[in-house]
């Protein structure tokens, strides 16, 4: 008897419309899309939230790069005497000695006020000579007039002065506040800083304390090793700007040897925009040839800075590639003006340590042994 023949196949079901015209690779990439504008809109709704508080988290940062400060100072009074009296004597001395090296730089700058303005003219007149010389070639009466045009600026602009100068004192009371509130927070991280981290490591689910403390060792041992390392850089440059610019005769050597220091804390561009003042000041004073030096020192600091102090720094802290330290200074600058810039480099150093180091316990055999031990327990 014959076989049937086989029943013909099923045709194939037809693709929807909507398969058959979106790739694998878009849908994928939409998929990743709306999740990833979800995150960024929890992240920005996250940062206008903080960004109300500023201020705070400015003093807490204050507050913290003190105490990476004091308490070495603190630690070796304390063998001395009660830990309380100990970070008192400490941080008496500290604000003593600013304000002490502040009251120095008022006097140079009172006693140098009538000379700097004879030379600060005298400068001008030689700039203005050179303007009309070649190849420049400006007339002889442009500048003649330039100091009523400046006066009539002023006064038209009189109101908006008057508010910018009210604004600025609210602005000056502002950083008081916050520098007696990081006063205060370092007070505290210096005395008792360990016990209030143990107090918060207590309040996490045990499973999660050993992650926590691994990721906060990482995190205080690379922000100390960085202040302290930023702090070498800054006392350094303004050693050497301090006695070149004495060397070359430049007024207000000091004082801007201090703002060298400060700016020092904002890496790769901190430096020359401070000795660009200097510059400023040694070619209205000194002349185009010592304002040539000073652009010399500017360079030899600059290989100083970049190729001994800061790899010290960095080892000390954590290796971060230079171009990944320009754009977090750039990236900070952009986000929160001069603090984000100071902030940015240390915050993104902490960050990556605490990521090699909880990398680092994952990869241990040992140490997720341990971490499985302290969850069954």
């Amino acid at each position: 008897m014959p076989t049937p023949p086989d029943p013909p196949a099923a045709p194939p079901a037809a693709p929807s419309s909507g398969e058959s015209r979106v790739p694998d690779l878009l849908r994928t990439a939409a998929a990743y899309a709306w999740r990833i504008i979800v995150v960024g809109i929890v992240v920005q709704a996250a940062f206008s939230v903080l960004g109300q508080f500023h201020r705070i988290a400015v003093a807490v940062f204050l507050g913290l790069v003190l105490s990476t400060l004091l308490r070495p100072a603190a630690g070796l009074l304390a063998r001395h005497m009660p830990r309380p009296l100990a970070v008192a004597v400490t941080l008496i001395g500290g604000i003593t000695a600013v304000l002490a090296v502040l009251a120095l730089i008022g006097e140079i700058v009172a006693d140098q006020r009538s000379s700097l303005e004879k030379e600060f003219v005298a400068g001008i007149d030689r700039i203005e000579r050179r303007l009309e010389d070649p190849p420049f070639r400006l007339p002889a009466d442009s500048f003649d007039d330039l100091q009523s045009r400046i006066g009539k600026l002023l006064a038209s602009h009189r109101s908006t002065l008057i508010s910018e100068a009210l604004s600025g004192a609210s602005r000056l009371l502002e950083v008081l506040t916050v520098l007696a509130l990081a006063l205060f927070c370092a007070v505290f991280f210096t005395h008792s800083g360990h016990q209030q981290w143990q107090w918060l490591c207590d309040q996490l689910p045990p499973a999660a304390r050993p992650r926590f403390t691994t990721a906060s060792h990482a995190a205080w041992r690379t922000f100390t090793g960085y202040t302290h390392g930023i702090l070498l850089v800054a006392a350094t440059n303004a050693t050497l700007v301090g006695i070149a610019l004495t060397a070359l005769g430049v007024p207000l050597a000091l004082p801007l040897a201090l703002l060298e220091f400060a700016a020092a804390f904002i890496p790769l561009i901190g430096s020359p925009l401070a000795l660009a003042v200097a510059t400023v000041v040694a070619l209205a004073t000194k002349g185009p040839l010592t304002a040539l030096l000073v652009v010399a020192l500017i360079v030899i600091i600059g290989q100083i800075e970049g190729h001994l102090l800061h790899p010290i720094v960095m080892s000390w802290a954590v290796r971060l590639h230079p171009v990944v330290v320009a754009l977090a200074v750039v990236g900070g600058a952009v986000a929160a003006g001069i603090i984000g810039a100071v902030v940015a480099v240390p915050l993104v150093a902490v960050l990556w340590s605490v990521h090699q180091a909880l990398r680092k316990a994952d990869n241990d055999p040992s140490n997720s042994g341990n971490q499985t031990n302290d969850r069954s327990t």
